[in-house]
Protein backbone atom coordinates (compact mmCIF):
# COMPACT_ATOMS: atom_id res chain seq x y z
CA UNK A 1 0.00 0.00 0.00
CA UNK A 2 3.11 2.39 0.71
CA UNK A 3 4.55 1.83 -2.27
CA UNK A 4 1.52 1.93 -4.42
CA UNK A 5 1.20 5.65 -2.81
CA UNK A 6 4.57 6.63 -3.47
CA UNK A 7 4.33 5.89 -7.22
CA UNK A 8 1.12 7.56 -7.36
CA UNK A 9 2.70 10.51 -5.98
CA UNK A 10 5.63 10.11 -8.62
CA UNK A 11 3.28 9.45 -11.33
CA UNK A 12 1.59 12.83 -10.57
CA UNK A 13 5.07 14.78 -10.41
CA UNK A 14 6.01 13.68 -13.22
CA UNK A 15 2.07 14.70 -15.02
CA UNK A 16 2.80 18.04 -13.67
CA UNK A 17 6.12 18.54 -14.80
CA UNK A 18 5.08 17.81 -18.39
CA UNK A 19 2.58 19.59 -18.25
CA UNK A 20 4.18 22.88 -17.04
CA UNK A 21 6.85 22.37 -19.56
CA UNK A 22 6.16 24.47 -22.93
CA UNK A 23 5.25 23.11 -25.97
CA UNK A 24 8.90 23.77 -27.51
CA UNK A 25 10.23 22.15 -25.13
CA UNK A 26 8.10 18.93 -25.53
CA UNK A 27 8.45 18.59 -29.11
CA UNK A 28 12.54 18.86 -28.77
CA UNK A 29 12.21 15.93 -26.87
CA UNK A 30 9.90 14.32 -28.87
CA UNK A 31 12.67 15.42 -31.53
CA UNK A 32 15.73 13.26 -29.75
CA UNK A 33 13.61 9.71 -29.74
CA UNK A 34 13.96 10.18 -33.67
CA UNK A 35 17.34 8.46 -33.78
CA UNK A 36 18.20 9.17 -37.52
CA UNK A 37 16.51 13.01 -36.87
CA UNK A 38 19.02 13.58 -34.32
CA UNK A 39 22.25 12.24 -35.65
CA UNK A 40 21.32 14.56 -38.56
CA UNK A 41 21.29 17.22 -36.29
CA UNK A 42 24.88 16.13 -35.45
CA UNK A 43 26.29 15.65 -38.84
CA UNK A 44 24.75 18.99 -39.45
CA UNK A 45 26.79 20.51 -36.36
CA UNK A 46 29.84 18.69 -37.81
CA UNK A 47 29.23 20.67 -41.46
CA UNK A 48 28.57 24.15 -39.54
CA UNK A 49 31.67 23.61 -38.03
CA UNK A 50 33.82 22.42 -41.16
CA UNK A 51 31.84 25.73 -42.81
CA UNK A 52 32.54 28.32 -39.92
CA UNK A 53 36.37 26.92 -39.47
CA UNK A 54 36.93 26.07 -42.53
CA UNK A 55 40.06 28.97 -43.17
CA UNK A 56 41.95 27.45 -40.38
CA UNK A 57 41.08 23.86 -41.66
CA UNK A 58 42.06 24.14 -45.34
CA UNK A 59 44.23 26.89 -46.17
CA UNK A 60 47.90 27.54 -47.98
CA UNK A 61 48.90 30.21 -45.27
CA UNK A 62 50.23 28.54 -41.76
CA UNK A 63 48.31 29.01 -38.82
CA UNK A 64 51.00 30.36 -36.87
CA UNK A 65 55.14 30.76 -38.10
CA UNK A 66 58.16 32.27 -36.92
CA UNK A 67 60.84 33.90 -39.18
CA UNK A 68 63.45 36.47 -39.09
CA UNK A 69 62.27 36.44 -35.46
CA UNK A 70 58.98 37.60 -35.34
CA UNK A 71 55.98 35.29 -34.85
CA UNK A 72 53.15 35.86 -37.33
CA UNK A 73 49.54 34.18 -37.28
CA UNK A 74 49.09 34.21 -41.27
CA UNK A 75 45.31 33.07 -41.51
CA UNK A 76 44.05 35.55 -38.85
CA UNK A 77 45.69 38.34 -39.94
CA UNK A 78 44.30 37.83 -43.53
CA UNK A 79 40.64 39.01 -42.04
CA UNK A 80 42.58 41.97 -41.11
CA UNK A 81 43.92 42.35 -44.43
CA UNK A 82 40.79 41.61 -46.13
CA UNK A 83 38.42 44.73 -43.83
CA UNK A 84 41.41 46.98 -44.39
CA UNK A 85 42.62 46.92 -41.38
CA UNK A 86 46.31 45.60 -42.22
CA UNK A 87 48.64 45.15 -44.90
CA UNK A 88 50.94 41.81 -45.11
CA UNK A 89 54.66 42.52 -44.54
CA UNK A 90 57.02 42.38 -47.47
CA UNK A 91 58.67 39.63 -47.13
CA UNK A 92 55.24 37.64 -47.77
CA UNK A 93 54.69 39.40 -50.80
CA UNK A 94 58.16 38.23 -52.71
CA UNK A 95 57.37 34.30 -52.21
CA UNK A 96 54.51 31.79 -51.62
CA UNK A 97 53.73 30.66 -48.34
CA UNK A 98 55.63 27.21 -49.10
CA UNK A 99 59.11 28.81 -50.02
CA UNK A 100 59.69 30.31 -47.01
CA UNK A 101 62.37 28.91 -45.03
CA UNK A 102 60.57 28.95 -41.29
CA UNK A 103 61.83 29.03 -37.64
CA UNK A 104 58.61 27.23 -36.82
CA UNK A 105 55.80 26.24 -38.78
CA UNK A 106 52.41 25.15 -37.95
CA UNK A 107 50.16 24.54 -41.06
CA UNK A 108 46.27 23.94 -41.12
CA UNK A 109 45.12 20.29 -41.43
CA UNK A 110 45.02 20.96 -45.12
CA UNK A 111 48.02 22.73 -46.57
CA UNK A 112 45.86 24.43 -49.82
CA UNK A 113 42.73 26.12 -50.29
CA UNK A 114 39.90 25.98 -52.81
CA UNK A 115 42.35 28.79 -55.25
CA UNK A 116 45.59 26.67 -54.46
CA UNK A 117 46.94 25.46 -57.85
CA UNK A 118 50.01 22.82 -57.33
CA UNK A 119 50.90 22.53 -60.84
CA UNK A 120 52.73 19.32 -60.26
CA UNK A 121 50.16 17.30 -60.06
CA UNK A 122 47.36 17.80 -61.92
CA UNK A 123 44.29 16.08 -61.90
CA UNK A 124 46.04 13.39 -59.30
CA UNK A 125 44.52 10.37 -57.93
CA UNK A 126 43.89 10.02 -54.32
CA UNK A 127 46.14 6.40 -54.43
CA UNK A 128 48.14 7.72 -56.89
CA UNK A 129 51.65 8.86 -57.08
CA UNK A 130 52.57 12.75 -56.12
CA UNK A 131 55.48 14.65 -56.54
CA UNK A 132 55.64 16.42 -52.88
CA UNK A 133 58.63 17.89 -50.59
CA UNK A 134 56.91 15.60 -48.00
CA UNK A 135 54.02 13.75 -46.93
CA UNK A 136 52.64 16.93 -45.14
CA UNK A 137 51.07 18.14 -49.04
CA UNK A 138 50.15 15.16 -50.09
CA UNK A 139 46.31 15.84 -52.00
CA UNK A 140 44.54 13.06 -49.62
CA UNK A 141 41.22 13.01 -52.26
CA UNK A 142 43.51 13.92 -55.40
CA UNK A 143 43.48 17.34 -57.38
CA UNK A 144 41.12 18.80 -60.30
CA UNK A 145 42.33 20.70 -63.06
CA UNK A 146 45.44 22.79 -62.52
CA UNK A 147 46.36 20.68 -59.30
CA UNK A 148 43.70 22.56 -56.71
CA UNK A 149 43.29 20.37 -53.88
CA UNK A 150 39.82 18.58 -54.12
CA UNK A 151 39.79 18.33 -50.12
CA UNK A 152 40.03 22.01 -49.84
CA UNK A 153 37.60 22.24 -52.41
CA UNK A 154 34.67 20.33 -50.38
CA UNK A 155 35.94 22.56 -47.26
CA UNK A 156 34.94 25.59 -49.57
CA UNK A 157 32.04 23.63 -51.10
CA UNK A 158 30.47 23.34 -47.31
CA UNK A 159 30.47 26.52 -46.43
CA UNK A 160 28.80 27.64 -50.16
CA UNK A 161 26.03 24.81 -49.50
CA UNK A 162 25.07 25.99 -46.33
CA UNK A 163 25.46 29.80 -46.97
CA UNK A 164 23.15 29.49 -49.95
CA UNK A 165 20.43 27.13 -48.04
CA UNK A 166 20.73 29.49 -44.92
CA UNK A 167 20.36 32.89 -45.93
CA UNK A 168 18.16 31.87 -49.42
CA UNK A 169 15.68 30.07 -46.99
CA UNK A 170 16.05 33.44 -44.06
CA UNK A 171 14.72 35.37 -47.33
CA UNK A 172 12.32 33.03 -48.38
CA UNK A 173 11.14 32.94 -44.32
CA UNK A 174 10.71 36.57 -44.04
CA UNK A 175 8.72 37.01 -47.63
CA UNK A 176 6.47 34.06 -46.85
CA UNK A 177 5.70 35.05 -42.63
CA UNK A 178 4.44 38.46 -44.01
CA UNK A 179 2.36 37.77 -46.84
CA UNK A 180 1.64 33.94 -45.56
CA UNK A 181 0.40 36.19 -42.26
CA UNK A 182 -1.59 38.57 -44.32
CA UNK A 183 -3.40 36.52 -46.21
CA UNK A 184 -4.11 34.00 -43.16
CA UNK A 185 -5.25 36.20 -40.28
CA UNK A 186 -6.59 39.15 -42.30
CA UNK A 187 -8.50 36.71 -45.21
CA UNK A 188 -10.80 38.79 -47.72
CA UNK A 189 -13.19 40.53 -45.14
CA UNK A 190 -10.63 41.80 -42.12
CA UNK A 191 -8.17 44.17 -43.81
CA UNK A 192 -10.29 47.61 -43.94
CA UNK A 193 -7.85 50.95 -45.24
CA UNK A 194 -9.38 54.21 -46.13
CA UNK A 195 -9.24 55.12 -49.38
CA UNK A 196 -6.77 58.10 -49.43
CA UNK A 197 -4.57 55.82 -47.83
CA UNK A 198 -4.61 52.67 -50.63
CA UNK A 199 -4.46 55.71 -53.20
CA UNK A 200 -1.34 57.32 -51.69
CA UNK A 201 0.23 53.79 -51.71
CA UNK A 202 -0.80 52.91 -55.03
CA UNK A 203 0.73 56.16 -56.21
CA UNK A 204 4.06 55.88 -54.07
CA UNK A 205 4.20 52.20 -55.65
CA UNK A 206 4.99 54.13 -59.08
CA UNK A 207 6.91 56.93 -57.95
CA UNK A 208 9.11 54.38 -56.04
CA UNK A 209 10.06 51.65 -59.28
CA UNK A 210 10.43 55.00 -60.89
CA UNK A 211 13.06 56.56 -58.74
CA UNK A 212 14.81 53.55 -57.13
CA UNK A 213 15.00 51.70 -60.44
CA UNK A 214 13.83 53.37 -63.81
CA UNK A 215 15.39 56.81 -62.84
CA UNK A 216 18.79 54.75 -61.68
CA UNK A 217 18.74 52.20 -64.69
CA UNK A 218 22.09 53.13 -65.59
CA UNK A 219 23.86 53.01 -62.12
CA UNK A 220 22.53 49.69 -61.33
CA UNK A 221 23.52 48.25 -64.90
CA UNK A 222 27.67 49.46 -64.23
CA UNK A 223 27.00 48.65 -60.70
CA UNK A 224 26.33 44.49 -62.02
CA UNK A 225 29.29 45.40 -64.75
CA UNK A 226 32.03 46.09 -61.70
CA UNK A 227 30.50 43.46 -59.04
CA UNK A 228 28.84 45.53 -56.56
CA UNK A 229 25.09 45.59 -57.53
CA UNK A 230 24.30 44.14 -54.01
CA UNK A 231 24.71 47.80 -52.72
CA UNK A 232 23.44 49.35 -55.70
CA UNK A 233 20.30 47.37 -55.01
CA UNK A 234 20.36 48.00 -51.47
CA UNK A 235 20.32 51.98 -52.11
CA UNK A 236 17.42 51.53 -54.00
CA UNK A 237 15.32 49.55 -51.61
CA UNK A 238 16.45 52.33 -49.37
CA UNK A 239 14.49 54.91 -51.78
CA UNK A 240 11.86 52.32 -52.16
CA UNK A 241 11.25 52.55 -47.74
CA UNK A 242 11.85 56.31 -48.14
CA UNK A 243 8.80 56.75 -50.33
CA UNK A 244 6.29 54.50 -48.53
CA UNK A 245 7.32 55.67 -45.51
CA UNK A 246 6.61 59.59 -46.44
CA UNK A 247 3.30 58.18 -48.51
CA UNK A 248 1.52 56.57 -45.35
CA UNK A 249 3.26 58.99 -42.89
CA UNK A 250 1.18 61.81 -45.16
CA UNK A 251 -2.12 59.42 -45.10
CA UNK A 252 -2.37 59.19 -41.54
CA UNK A 253 -1.59 62.89 -41.04
CA UNK A 254 -4.68 63.70 -43.67
CA UNK A 255 -6.79 61.17 -42.09
CA UNK A 256 -6.42 62.68 -38.24
CA UNK A 257 -7.70 65.83 -40.00
CA UNK A 258 -10.54 65.04 -42.19
CA UNK A 259 -12.34 62.00 -41.84
CA UNK A 260 -11.90 59.52 -44.88
CA UNK A 261 -14.12 56.19 -46.02
CA UNK A 262 -12.78 53.06 -45.35
CA UNK A 263 -12.68 50.14 -47.97
CA UNK A 264 -12.05 46.13 -47.30
CA UNK A 265 -8.89 44.41 -49.30
CA UNK A 266 -9.09 40.89 -50.06
CA UNK A 267 -5.52 40.57 -49.45
CA UNK A 268 -6.16 36.83 -49.43
CA UNK A 269 -7.32 37.06 -52.80
CA UNK A 270 -4.49 39.12 -54.48
CA UNK A 271 -1.84 37.39 -52.50
CA UNK A 272 -3.18 33.57 -53.36
CA UNK A 273 -3.54 34.65 -57.07
CA UNK A 274 -0.09 35.54 -56.98
CA UNK A 275 1.06 32.54 -55.64
CA UNK A 276 -0.43 30.83 -58.27
CA UNK A 277 0.98 32.98 -61.01
CA UNK A 278 4.79 32.34 -59.57
CA UNK A 279 4.17 28.75 -59.12
CA UNK A 280 2.57 28.22 -62.71
CA UNK A 281 6.37 29.26 -64.35
CA UNK A 282 9.11 26.66 -63.17
CA UNK A 283 11.90 27.88 -60.98
CA UNK A 284 14.81 26.30 -62.28
CA UNK A 285 13.81 28.48 -65.32
CA UNK A 286 13.18 31.54 -63.76
CA UNK A 287 16.23 31.45 -61.67
CA UNK A 288 18.47 30.54 -65.02
CA UNK A 289 16.97 33.45 -66.53
CA UNK A 290 17.86 35.87 -63.99
CA UNK A 291 20.90 34.73 -63.76
CA UNK A 292 21.64 34.95 -67.43
CA UNK A 293 20.72 38.90 -67.03
CA UNK A 294 23.58 39.31 -64.49
CA UNK A 295 27.14 39.88 -66.36
CA UNK A 296 29.12 39.24 -63.41
CA UNK A 297 28.08 36.48 -61.77
CA UNK A 298 27.95 36.31 -57.60
CA UNK A 299 27.03 33.73 -55.30
CA UNK A 300 24.91 36.44 -53.53
CA UNK A 301 22.68 37.24 -56.44
CA UNK A 302 22.12 33.29 -56.79
CA UNK A 303 21.18 33.25 -52.92
CA UNK A 304 18.64 36.47 -53.48
CA UNK A 305 16.99 35.10 -56.28
CA UNK A 306 16.81 31.51 -54.49
CA UNK A 307 15.02 33.56 -51.51
CA UNK A 308 12.83 35.55 -53.84
CA UNK A 309 11.60 32.21 -55.36
CA UNK A 310 11.07 29.79 -52.37
CA UNK A 311 8.83 31.91 -50.22
CA UNK A 312 5.43 30.47 -51.61
CA UNK A 313 4.95 27.22 -49.94
CA UNK A 314 5.91 29.08 -46.46
CA UNK A 315 3.29 31.04 -47.59
CA UNK A 316 0.92 28.88 -48.00
CA UNK A 317 1.70 26.60 -45.05
CA UNK A 318 1.13 29.71 -42.82
CA UNK A 319 -1.97 30.80 -44.12
CA UNK A 320 -3.74 27.36 -44.03
CA UNK A 321 -2.66 27.66 -40.13
CA UNK A 322 -3.91 30.82 -39.61
CA UNK A 323 -7.51 30.38 -41.12
CA UNK A 324 -7.72 27.72 -38.50
CA UNK A 325 -6.54 29.49 -36.06
CA UNK A 326 -7.77 32.54 -36.35
CA UNK A 327 -11.51 30.92 -35.41
CA UNK A 328 -9.88 29.64 -32.05
CA UNK A 329 -11.38 30.55 -28.27
CA UNK A 330 -8.59 32.64 -27.67
CA UNK A 331 -8.22 34.28 -30.27
CA UNK A 332 -11.75 35.34 -30.12
CA UNK A 333 -11.26 36.38 -26.47
CA UNK A 334 -8.89 38.28 -26.92
CA UNK A 335 -11.04 40.49 -29.86
CA UNK A 336 -13.56 40.56 -27.53
CA UNK A 337 -10.77 42.13 -24.72
CA UNK A 338 -10.28 44.74 -27.67
CA UNK A 339 -6.67 43.99 -28.43
CA UNK A 340 -5.66 45.06 -31.80
CA UNK A 341 -4.83 42.84 -34.91
CA UNK A 342 -1.11 43.34 -35.05
CA UNK A 343 -0.55 42.02 -31.09
CA UNK A 344 -3.27 39.22 -31.47
CA UNK A 345 -1.34 37.94 -34.88
CA UNK A 346 2.47 38.57 -33.30
CA UNK A 347 1.77 37.20 -29.56
CA UNK A 348 -0.89 34.80 -30.20
CA UNK A 349 -1.42 33.32 -33.34
CA UNK A 350 1.56 33.69 -35.44
CA UNK A 351 3.76 31.53 -32.65
CA UNK A 352 0.73 28.73 -32.38
CA UNK A 353 1.01 28.55 -36.61
CA UNK A 354 4.39 28.16 -36.91
CA UNK A 355 5.07 25.02 -36.39
CA UNK A 356 4.73 23.58 -40.17
CA UNK A 357 6.83 26.78 -41.21
CA UNK A 358 10.28 25.35 -39.88
CA UNK A 359 9.26 21.81 -41.51
CA UNK A 360 8.68 23.33 -44.82
CA UNK A 361 12.43 25.19 -44.20
CA UNK A 362 14.04 22.35 -43.24
CA UNK A 363 13.12 20.96 -47.02
CA UNK A 364 13.64 24.38 -48.20
CA UNK A 365 17.30 24.51 -47.51
CA UNK A 366 17.49 20.84 -48.87
CA UNK A 367 16.07 21.94 -52.09
CA UNK A 368 18.40 25.55 -52.40
CA UNK A 369 21.33 23.41 -51.87
CA UNK A 370 20.45 20.72 -54.57
CA UNK A 371 19.78 23.85 -56.71
CA UNK A 372 22.64 25.81 -56.17
CA UNK A 373 24.94 22.77 -56.96
CA UNK A 374 22.64 22.26 -59.67
CA UNK A 375 23.60 25.47 -61.19
CA UNK A 376 27.42 25.09 -60.26
CA UNK A 377 27.43 22.10 -62.71
CA UNK A 378 26.12 23.89 -65.31
CA UNK A 379 28.38 26.72 -65.23
CA UNK A 380 25.78 29.19 -64.08
CA UNK A 381 25.37 31.97 -61.53
CA UNK A 382 28.61 31.04 -59.59
CA UNK A 383 32.01 32.81 -60.21
CA UNK A 384 35.04 30.86 -61.41
CA UNK A 385 36.88 32.27 -58.03
CA UNK A 386 36.56 28.68 -55.86
CA UNK A 387 35.62 25.76 -56.05
CA UNK A 388 32.07 23.88 -54.83
CA UNK A 389 30.75 20.52 -54.97
CA UNK A 390 28.64 21.17 -58.01
CA UNK A 391 32.14 22.59 -59.80
CA UNK A 392 33.36 19.81 -58.59
CA UNK A 393 30.81 17.70 -60.59
CA UNK A 394 31.16 19.48 -63.53
CA UNK A 395 34.94 18.56 -63.85
CA UNK A 396 34.34 15.13 -63.36
CA UNK A 397 32.19 15.23 -66.57
CA UNK A 398 35.25 16.91 -68.74
CA UNK A 399 37.27 13.56 -67.35
CA UNK A 400 35.46 10.60 -66.78
CA UNK A 401 38.56 8.63 -65.42
CA UNK A 402 39.04 10.98 -62.20
CA UNK A 403 35.99 8.97 -60.33
CA UNK A 404 37.08 10.92 -57.25
CA UNK A 405 36.08 14.59 -58.98
CA UNK A 406 32.69 12.57 -58.52
CA UNK A 407 32.27 10.46 -55.91
CA UNK A 408 33.20 13.04 -52.50
CA UNK A 409 31.01 16.14 -54.14
CA UNK A 410 28.60 13.61 -55.26
CA UNK A 411 28.37 12.03 -51.22
CA UNK A 412 28.83 15.65 -50.05
CA UNK A 413 25.67 16.46 -51.48
CA UNK A 414 23.55 13.65 -50.98
CA UNK A 415 24.38 13.88 -47.33
CA UNK A 416 23.90 17.20 -47.30
CA UNK A 417 20.54 16.71 -48.65
CA UNK A 418 19.32 13.39 -46.72
CA UNK A 419 20.20 15.05 -43.24
CA UNK A 420 17.91 18.25 -43.92
CA UNK A 421 14.89 16.08 -45.26
CA UNK A 422 15.29 13.81 -42.29
CA UNK A 423 15.35 17.11 -39.39
CA UNK A 424 12.31 17.49 -41.41
CA UNK A 425 10.79 14.14 -40.93
CA UNK A 426 11.79 14.16 -37.46
CA UNK A 427 10.25 17.65 -36.75
CA UNK A 428 6.88 16.83 -38.65
CA UNK A 429 6.26 13.88 -36.28
CA UNK A 430 7.40 15.92 -32.96
CA UNK A 431 5.09 18.37 -33.92
CA UNK A 432 2.61 15.67 -35.28
CA UNK A 433 2.17 13.86 -32.20
CA UNK A 434 -0.96 14.96 -29.55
Amino acid sequence: MFFQKKEKKLAYKVERATLAQSPWSLVMQRFRKRRLALWSWRVLLMLGFVALFGDFIANERPLYCKLGGKTYFPVLKQYAVDLGFAKWDPVFLQKGWEEHEYEAVLYPPIPYSSSSQDLKNSNKSPFGQQTLKSMRFRHWLGTAGLGRDVAAGMVAGTRVALLVGIISMGIATLIGLLLGSLAGYFGDDRMRVSWLALALNLTALFFAWFLAFKARGYQLSEAAKNGGLGWGLLQSLSIVVFVFLVANGLAFLVEKLVKTRKITLPLDLIIMRGIEVLNAIPGLLILLALVAVLEKSSIFYVMAIIGLLRWTSIARYLRAELLKIRTLGYIEAARAMGFPDRRILLRHALPNAIGPVLITVAFGVASAILMESTLSFLGIGIGAEGLTWGSLLKLARGNASAWWLAVFPGAAIFVTVTIFNLIGDGLSEAMGER
